[in-house]
């Protein structure tokens, strides 16, 4: 091969990668759900209590059920803003300090959020219990 050829293969290729990874992300994610939902057909089909069904249903849905913790998440997006700012002091200049104490800034908002809104159930009946003493 040429090396203009191959030269111009290059960015046709990235292109096409970049059009092929997506693609490939939802063939593989529409083929682990195809078999799951076969799994609770066949299961199902098998079971005469709806409300084991049910159960069943629950059991595999791999869906997070927790609130998210604004605090959890806050304390990692603030130190990932910290890390880009001393790698913009250190060795990209002005523009990843910028970045970085942008990130910082969303990290302690998302820490102070985390203290306005409780979100574990325990918090929140604490939080309506307090209400209701006063």
């Amino acid at each position: 091969m040429d090396v203009a050829v191959i030269g111009a293969l290059i960015p046709i290729l990235g292109i096409a990668i970049g059009a092929i990874i997506p693609i490939a992300a939802f063939i593989w994610l529409y083929f682990e759900s195809k078999d799951k939902n076969k799994t609770i057909l066949e299961i199902s089909k098998n079971i005469d209590d709806p409300s084991k069904v049910e159960d069943l249903i629950n059991l595999l849905d791999e869906r997070k059920k927790e609130p998210i913790d604004y605090r959890r998440t806050g304390v990692v997006t603030l130190f990932v803003g910290i890390g880009l700012f001393l790698f913009g002091v250190f060795f990209l200049g002005s523009l990843l300090k910028g970045v970085g104490a942008l990130v910082a800034a969303i990290g302690v908002g998302q820490v102070i959020a985390g203290y306005l809104y409780p979100n574990t159930s325990g918090e929140i009946n604490k939080a309506v219990e307090d209400f209701e003493t006063d």
